[in-house]
């Protein structure tokens, strides 16, 4: 759609919010108010690249009598140029799924039991940077190693919105440089873990059919092998068309994993989904942006030089202690700059 349109659905969705037979329908007016406050950014800048270009207008006229204006023109020109560049990245589409929730998972790679501490000290990173922004974690599942890391954990992030936006550039091989607890003679050692993030999904974003569903139930374990209960209430869920595994123990209850483990295959699902799409569109992908891909390495964490350094886009910081206690914006950003710029190009 062109900015045009844009502005007259705008114009439209406003003058139906004021209607109050919408409201009757809570899920239409919701929907609405959502592309309300999508539109609202786009518009406004709008409305201040056409004032600002009139004041500029007015300021070169009056700059031919008067030299004193000449400077008003030239810091309005300036303005002129910003306010373009903000109003051409709005008109950049969306990500759909940029305002939902996030699952995310973080493996334990090879390493043995470091690979598992460091798994955890990417959790309790993340743990922290949603606190700084004022969004919610909580742990859906996971399997604690002996030492007190994760082999596998999986925690949902919610927040008003941006959540995706924010955490859709994680997924990936994150690398590890350090002295492990574990060695005696001081040797640096390098272990990796895997995070795979996906959009939470809805039931109405996902259908899935029980008959497609193999659930299994078993009982819970902690580290070690040691039970946990001496009921059978953890809970595997194979989802056959597509042979996605999820299983969940946290939870006390046989129907409280159930209803968790559904909610890590609905993200899954969605994911995969909006993977083959991409394919689809596109044979090759330049980015990572909506899919997952274990095999590339995006990030190494150097504790030696307190480094941090991201490998797509080559941002690299030695602030690495102050980013596992949840400074993690700067990095993001960087990575969200570059997707900016490259759908910039591509627009071209």
């Amino acid at each position: 759609m062109n900015l045009d349109d844009l502005i007259s659905e705008y114009a439209d969705i406003e003058q139906s919010l004021a209607d109050p037979a919408v409201h009757a329908d809570q899920q239409k007016a919701r929907t609405l108010g959502k592309r309300y406050a999508q539109l609202r950014p786009i518009v406004e800048t709008h409305r201040d690249l056409r004032q600002t270009g009139e004041d500029l207008a007015a300021a070169r006229e009056l700059a031919v009598e008067d030299e004193t204006f000449a400077a008003e023109a030239t810091e309005l020109e300036k303005r002129v140029e910003e306010i373009e560049d903000r109003l051409r990245k709005l008109l950049v589409p969306r990500d759909p799924n940029d305002d939902k929730d996030v699952i995310l998972e973080v493996k334990a790679g090879e390493g043995g039991e470091e690979s598992a501490l460091f798994a955890g000290d990417l959790l309790r990173m993340y743990q922290r940077y949603a606190e700084r922004v004022g969004w919610k974690t909580e742990i859906i599942d996971a399997h604690p190693s002996d030492l007190g890391g994760f082999k596998d954990v999986t925690m949902s992030v919610k927040g008003r919105a941006g959540v995706w936006a924010g955490m859709k550039y994680e997924g990936g091989v994150h690398r590890v440089q350090r002295v492990p607890v574990t060695e005696s003679q001081g040797r640096i050692h390098t272990s990796a873990a895997g995070v795979l993030v996906s959009p939470e999904a809805e039931e109405i974003d996902v259908q899935v059919d029980p008959n497609d569903l193999r659930v299994d139930v078993f009982r819970s374990s902690g580290p070690g092998g040691q039970s946990v209960n001496t009921t059978d209430s953890a809970v595997r869920i194979t989802h056959l068309p597509t042979g996605i595994v999820v299983s969940c123990q946290n939870e006390k209850s046989q129907l409280q994993n159930k209803e968790q483990a559904m909610r890590i295959l609905r993200a899954r699902l969605l994911a995969q989904a909006q993977e083959e799409a991409d394919a689809h569109a596109a044979a090759e992908r330049k980015s990572q942006v909506r899919t997952v891909d274990r095999s590339e390495r995006v990030r190494t964490y150097n504790y030696p030089e307190n480094r941090i350094s991201d490998h797509r886009v080559g941002y690299k910081a030695y602030n690495l202690d102050q980013v596992l206690d949840g400074d993690l914006g700067n990095v993001i950003q960087a990575l969200v700059d570059a997707d900016m710029e490259r759908r910039l190009e591509e627009r071209e």
